[in-house]
Formats: C-alpha cells, structure tokens, sequence
C-alpha cells in the first residue's frame, strides 16, 4: 500500500477533512458537532455563500459529498437507528440560519429519515464503485468487454506519464468545456488549492495518455483516502478521442488505486450520455441522497427553476 502522511483527520473521508474545505472553500465552512464526555459522536460540515441576498449553504466546487459523519455502532440494529435519530436532530438543530440547504450525503448513510421529519426533501443521485481491488484481475474481468478492448487498442499507441504538471491537466480539463460550449464551473484557483493541498499530503496522482510524436491524448486526476479512491476530474484533446486515451487512464488509475486504497468511486454521473461510460467498468451502482430544504416556497420554486437550467447546461 501506498505510504500516506500520517496526519490527524477527521471523520468523513477526504472530501469532510479541514484541509480539503479550506482548499475548495477558503473561510466559507464551518461545522457542528455532538460531543459526549469528550468524544466525538457526530460532525456535519457545512459550506456557506451568499448568492441573491440568500443564505446557502450547498456543495462545494469538486466536492463529492459532505453529509453527516456517525461514530461507529456496534450495538442492536434498533439501537443504532435510535441514536442516529438522536445525532441527526441534534446536527440539525445547531445549523445556523440558511435560506437554502442543500447537500449531498456519502452513500454510506442510508437511513435520512431524521432529516425527512424535520421537513428536509430527498433526491436520489448514483454513483458506481469498484468495492474491492484487492483482486485486479477480477477487476479485469468485471470489465464490459467493450472497455477492455478499448484500453488494449490504446495500450498500443499510447505510453502512461505520471510527470507532467498541473497546467497540462487543466488545460486538458478546459478543453472538455469547451467542446461543448462552456466553461469549466470551478475556479482554476480551485483546481491549485486543491492540487497543493492534496499533494503536500500524498493525496493525488495525475495520468496522462501520450503519443510517441509527444501529444497528450487525456489525462485522469486522481485523489484517494483510506477508504477510496476518487476519479476527481478528466480531460481529453476532442481531436484526439478515437485513441480511448481516457479509458486507458482510468485503468492505470484504477492499478494505482489498488495498492493505496481499497476501492474506486467513479463520482457518478447523472447525464444520460455519460453514465454509460462509468457503468462499462464493473462498479456497483450505489445510490445517495442530496438532501434539501428551502425555507419559503417562492425561493424554492426559483431554485427549482435555475436549478434545472443549470443541470441541463
């Protein structure tokens, strides 16, 4: 296993430590907390901004999930849903005032039920994950077959680095956007906070596919914690996409992964188009919950509305 900085870390994963928050929301979180006798039973960190004159705590850019972080139960099945109840509420009740709360939850928390009888709203959004990689060759074989036979196609034209710099990756990433008109929806200020922080602390590994002639086909970035693995951002030359350079990325990411962590989240996707891509490489589909509440029905049916817009772009 890959050797990782031994530093103190909070419940949560990667995405639920300070240093990530400080890199994707510099002075714009905080958290609340249930403590007992000096023990810590439960976290919920939040992100805050101020968009219309409203108060929004939602998603952070390049943020996964946040969502409530439990202390492990040990006890009766029955016991343990009681005292889920108990820190749900209390997690809720010490928010501060919000206008707009929206946010998603690790897939690990199934029972949002607390957070339904204090008048919070539910959508299910998927993700799928390589569970186990301690076997690659049935990681191998769970491949559909189409996507095992676009990574020997492009092990045949293409060579792995893992050298080049960030600039290269971001201008990759940009030209994804851009094919379709758009421009990325994060910060390159983002993408460095997040790159310095996760790098001081052996966080994060870059792939790039290339050519023997020097061109950068794709390139895959990676970010991983004890748990998972991440498939935090891609990027790929359109000029260049019949060479399934992505693909091949994600294989190597996926061997990288296998010797620093113990499974691979391909974060998902719910546009049409590309879930197609993520569900060929074997992953379990794991469902998870954004969890909602708008304070007044105006606001809400305004989110409503620039929220679909923003999906459909």
């Amino acid at each position: 296993m890959e050797t990782i900085n031994q530093t103190r870390e909070m419940p949560g994963g990667i995405f639920s430590q300070d240093w990530w928050l400080d890199a994707v929301a510099p002075g714009g979180w905080g958290e609340v907390r249930v403590e007992k006798g000096g023990t810590l039973y439960a976290r919920l960190p939040y992100v805050t901004r101020k968009k219309w004159g409203l108060r929004i705590m939602d998603m952070p850019p390049l943020t996964q999930t946040l969502g409530p972080h439990l202390r492990s139960y040990d006890g009766k099945y029955a016991n343990r849903l009681a005292e889920e109840k108990e820190l749900m509420t209390e997690l809720a009740g010490k928010l501060p005032p919000f206008d707009i709360f929206q946010q998603n939850f690790h897939y690990s928390i199934t029972n949002w039920l607390p957070f339904y009888w204090l008048g919070f709203k539910q959508t299910t959004r998927y993700t799928y994950v390589l569970e186990d990689l301690s076997d690659l060759g049935a990681v191998w074989d769970g491949f559909e077959k189409k996507i095992r036979t676009s990574i020997r196609k492009a092990e045949k034209q293409l060579t792995i680095r893992d050298d080049l710099d960030l600039d290269r990756f971001i201008a990759l990433n940009e030209m994804v956007f851009a094919r379709r008109g758009r421009k990325p929806p994060y910060a390159r200020s983002v993408i460095e906070r997040i790159d310095h922080a996760c790098r001081t602390r052996n966080r994060r590994k870059m792939f790039f596919a290339q050519d023997a002639t020097g061109r950068v086909h794709a390139a895959v970035y990676l970010v991983w914690d004890e748990r998972s693995a991440y498939y935090l951002m891609g990027g790929a030359d359109p000029e260049l996409r019949d060479s399934d350079a992505t693909s091949l990325c994600l294989w190597e990411a996926i061997k990288f992964s296998s010797r620093a962590t113990r499974s691979f989240d391909f974060e998902g996707s719910m546009l049409e188009n590309v879930e197609p891509f993520f569900r060929a490489f074997g992953g379990a589909q794991k469902p998870y919950f954004q969890i909602t509440k708008i304070k007044s029905p105006i606001i809400g049916s305004a989110f409503d509305v620039w929220m679909r817009f923003r999906n459909k772009k």
